[in-house]
């Protein structure tokens, strides 16, 4: 991996600032305290907040890789951005199951959930966090006439749009707090799934001119303009699904910038994409960055380490050792008509010593794990350390702008049948290692293009958002093994769509309202 050229600096205070009223802006006498007033006086000195602002996404607190955390009342490994999202994307899905019986996590599996689930008030937190140290952020930028500052604030203002995103994919009805609302403690107004889509679109328009072009090599794990097409793409795409209004239209909009942009390339290999030097790839939009310096039981540590267990060989993936955790289920794997990889490249499965059906899912050997993800470079040498990874998470690239694009003109955008068709085929192609299993256009539906981005996107935190995009996320349409809290699958209630609000902020703020079902 290849982190951004900011350096981390572990300052939280600005998270705990307090107002004062009266006629004295007060400044400490005591040199070595610090405060908002005495910290945000230089360029650098925000640069090394935005560092924090990014670091957000895959270190857990001030202390790597535990100690001092950011988010309180969880274990600080749990309570990482990417493994909590992680967590929600893919264990409610088919794509994903875990061994361990920490807290409540097997009640993702079954779609059983409450509002006093430890996990999901772990992300929720972590969401929260994110926006709050984004709003601290925007609004001392906002005292600054530095150029350098107010580039800095656009991109503050993507990631806090990326966190309020999430929120909106997650939770729909959340508290809603800016830069424009005071400093110190208050309760905030709950939105809605309306107005905060509205927001979110209106402040990524805003950002978009001012954002790097793609491309920029100083930029790398650092929001551009190929970040916030992306995320309108993404927006747009679901548009439906929480606002109730197709647009198709817009999304095509978008991810035509993106498909059109010479920043952006199909990477020959699609293993490559998921290795420790995989910052080297053109295909990759945007990044959430991992180095075995910034430590952290979170992130992509977690993803790697859990995923290898039974005989799984820990030098093969470039680790000490493995957690024995995650595997698929064998509806997931039936996704692919050839499960040995020696056709579909993106079939990576361990089989030897693993049953494909999950009698147990406690026991590791229970279905086929997956080996996507390794601490290895695309030329085989391990990273930098055995107990921390490498490897960067890419929350965006290529090639789901290319299924995103046919899938919303299959929907009725303006785009083009021929064009999407040749997307596919270009992902298909580098799969199979050539055109024989290319498809014909007749082929190119929505049944194709859901099961289609399972096999291209798997576990990169897609899945839960497209069944429900799909309608194959609760109810009986769609069973998996495990579904429901049976091994052959169930039908589960459509309540569990959405995520609760965590009953500690409903107890802690009146002005919140539960979502239905909870």
């Amino acid at each position: 991996m290849k982190y951004f050229n900011l350096k981390i600096w572990s300052l939280i205070a600005a998270l705990s600032l307090t107002t004062c009223t009266g006629d004295l802006d007060v400044v400490p006498i005591d040199d070595d305290e610090i405060t908002s007033a005495t910290f945000f006086d230089s360029p650098e000195a925000f640069a090394q907040v935005l560092a924090k602002l990014y670091a957000g996404f895959t270190l857990t607190g001030q202390q790597g890789p535990a100690g001092q955390p950011d988010v309180a009342g969880i274990d600080e490994g749990f309570s990482s951005y990417l493994r909590m999202y992680w967590y929600h994307q893919e264990l409610t899905t088919d794509e994903a199951v875990i061994g361990w019986n920490d807290q409540t996590i097997q009640d993702f599996h079954q779609h059983d959930w409450g509002s006093a689930d430890l996990f999901i008030t772990g992300l929720y937190s972590r969401l929260f966090f994110q926006i709050t140290l984004a709003n601290e952020f925007i609004r001392q930028a906002n005292n600054s006439s530095d150029a350098t500052v107010k580039a800095y604030a656009a991109e503050a203002r993507f990631v806090r749009a990326l966190s309020y995103w999430h929120a909106l994919d997650l939770f729909e009805n959340v508290p809603f707090v800016t830069e424009e609302d005071g400093i110190g403690a208050f309760l905030p107004a709950q939105t809605n799934a309306q107005d905060l889509f509205a927001y979110i679109e209106s402040e990524l328009l805003e950002i978009e001119p001012l954002m790097a072009e793609p491309g920029q090599d100083s930029y790398y794990a650092r929001a551009d303009k190929g970040a916030v097409w992306m995320l309108l793409a993404k927006l747009y795409l679901n548009a439906e699904l929480h606002v109730g209004t197709p647009r198709y239209d817009d999304a095509i909009t978008w991810l035509d910038k993106i498909v059109n942009s010479p920043a952006y390339s199909l990477d020959p290999n699609y293993d490559n994409l998921f290795r420790a030097d995989n910052h080297t790839s053109n295909e990759n939009i945007f990044v959430f960055s991992h180095d075995a310096k910034s430590q952290s039981f979170g992130g992509m540590n977690f993803v790697i380490h859990a995923a290898v267990g039974g005989n799984m060989a820990a030098s093969d993936f470039g680790i000490d050792g493995g957690w024995s955790g995650t595997r698929t289920t064998s509806a997931f794997v039936d996704l692919f008509e050839d499960q040995s990889g020696n056709s579909d490249t993106r079939a990576n499965f361990h089989t030897p010593g693993q049953r494909k059906e999950i009698e147990d899912i406690g026991v590791f050997t229970d279905g086929f794990a997956i080996t996507k993800f390794r601490n290895l470079t695309s030329g085989g040498s391990a990273g930098a350390r055995g107990d921390f990874v490498d490897t960067d998470f890419a929350l965006f690239r290529l090639a789901d702008a290319y299924l995103m694009y046919a899938e919303a003109t299959l929907r009725g955008g303006n785009g083009s049948l021929s064009t999407a068709l040749g997307y596919i085929n270009a992902l298909r192609e580098r799969a199979y290692g050539d055109s024989d299993n290319n498809i014909e256009q007749s082929d190119l539906n929505l049944d194709f293009i859901i099961d289609e981005r399972g096999r291209e996107l798997y576990w990169e935190c897609h899945r839960r958002t497209d069944l429900r995009r799909f309608g194959l996320y609760t109810g009986g349409a769609y069973l998996w093994p495990w579904k429901g809290g049976v091994a052959e699958g169930r039908a589960t209630s459509n309540i569990y769509e959405i995520f609760p609000i965590p009953s500690a902020d409903l107890a802690a703020n009146p002005n919140l309202t539960q979502n239905p079902g909870y």
